[in-house]
């Protein structure tokens, strides 16, 4: 497996609110773990919601240690992990309406578990581009029921307005895909400071031109920046079956 991550404050934000989370190696049950997050809220409260509502996941998987089933456990986690955001934020009215999204991925045997809550994505890449999970997005609701098309959404002004986000109510809804994966495929998962800036063919191109993942991730923070970079942006690229980073 070869794993490269990185986030950028983008060249409008004073503070990185995106978050990131990666480990090849076992995390309690799970046989690998990949985590990208985009906390919202007032000042400070989306950079605390992301970093305590990842931190509060993986330590829930560490101890998840009498289930196998990686949906299960992934449903714990970012329900407890929910529930944990929630009460802090009733404790610190600077951390009031503070939230997050979140996808949380793990491989294992030629087939990929992602769960999602919100608008950042998970991409499967080879010869295409295919988004796995679907935006919570206010956005995406218009887009499903005919309202616009999918290139008005990608400037709609209301684009950044997400239905669910892990923290914000009391209970969450996550969904969850399982998908295959073979070889010379590739997982991005990343944050919408890159999807907003680029367009999904300027990312497969950016990926399938770089010489590595490495490359892959750092043109493309490079060129969501010069793209305007109006937000932060989180990039974690994943080949399971890239053999060992160095």
């Amino acid at each position: 497996m070869k794993l490269f991550s990185i986030t950028d404050v983008g060249k409008k934000r004073e503070i990185n609110e995106d978050y990131i989370y990666t480990s090849e190696k076992p995390v309690g049950n799970l046989p690998n773990l990949f985590i990208v997050a985009d906390g919202m809220g007032g000042h400070n409260a989306g950079d605390y919601a992301s970093k305590h509502a990842v931190d509060r996941v993986v330590e829930i998987v560490r101890g998840c240690t009498q289930e196998t089933d990686p949906e299960n456990i992934l449903e714990k986690a970012i329900d407890d992990a929910n529930t944990y955001i929630n009460k802090l934020a009733g404790t610190d009215i600077r951390l009031k309406g503070m939230g997050t999204t979140l996808v949380a991925v793990t491989v294992e045997d030629g087939y990929v578990t992602v769960a999602n809550v919100g608008d950042s994505r998970m991409y499967i890449i080879n010869d295409f581009i295919t988004q796995i999970t679907k935006d919570h997005s206010l956005v995406e609701e218009m887009v499903d029921m005919g309202g616009i098309d999918r290139e008005a959404a990608r400037t709609h002004p209301d684009k950044n307005i997400i239905t669910r986000a892990v923290g914000v109510k009391e209970y969450v809804l996550v969904d969850f895909f399982e998908v295959s994966i073979s070889e010379n495929e590739k997982l991005l998962l990343c944050t919408d400071g890159l999807t907003n800036m680029l367009k999904d063919n300027e990312i497969h191109r950016i990926i399938n031109e770089s010489a590595d993942i490495e490359e892959a991730g750092r043109r493309l923070i490079e060129a969501a920046n010069a793209a305007g970079g109006c937000d932060n942006i989180a990039v974690v690229l994943v080949e399971p079956f890239g053999g060992q980073n160095d």
